[in-house]
């Protein structure tokens, strides 16, 4: 009966397993797709001269390839992993901050200045084409 019940849990942890492996497997494929575009974009961009930066040119790439049912579901995986870790992103950026505090001193004021209009830019003109293509329709 003992052996049995270890054949039973032996079965059970290795099925529990597998699906997180080929999901891990399946989100750094999405990530090598997200890395490759930004690498293509970056290339054209050097090799070209363009004033448009590589990360953009790649997420037009990315755009078109969102097409393919391949690139789709594996995108998508990496983003549900990059967003459950999203605190962890923000690490690096609160170390900047710290470091560099005396810069807060001499231009809080302006800083805070430029995120509140750029927000308030950012926001108006999302609002004006959703406001145009809710018209459109």
């Amino acid at each position: 009966m003992k052996a049995d019940e270890r054949h039973t849990q032996q079965v059970s942890s290795t099925s529990t397993t597998a699906p997180s492996n080929a999901g891990s497997m399946l989100a750094l494929r999405g990530f090598a797709w997200l890395l490759a575009l930004q690498t293509i974009g970056e290339l054209l961009v050097r090799q070209f001269g363009l004033t448009v930066p590589g990360p953009v040119l790649g997420m037009l790439f990315l755009l078109v390839a969102l097409r393919w049912r391949a690139v789709q579901t594996a995108v998508s995986s990496c983003a549900e992993f990059l967003l459950t870790h999203l605190s962890l992103l923000f690490v690096p950026v609160g170390v900047g901050v710290m470091t560099h505090l005396g810069i807060f001193d001499t231009y809080g004021w302006r800083i805070a200045l430029v995120l509140v209009l750029s927000t308030w830019a950012g926001l108006s003109v999302t609002a004006l084409v959703l406001r145009w293509l809710q018209k459109t329709k």
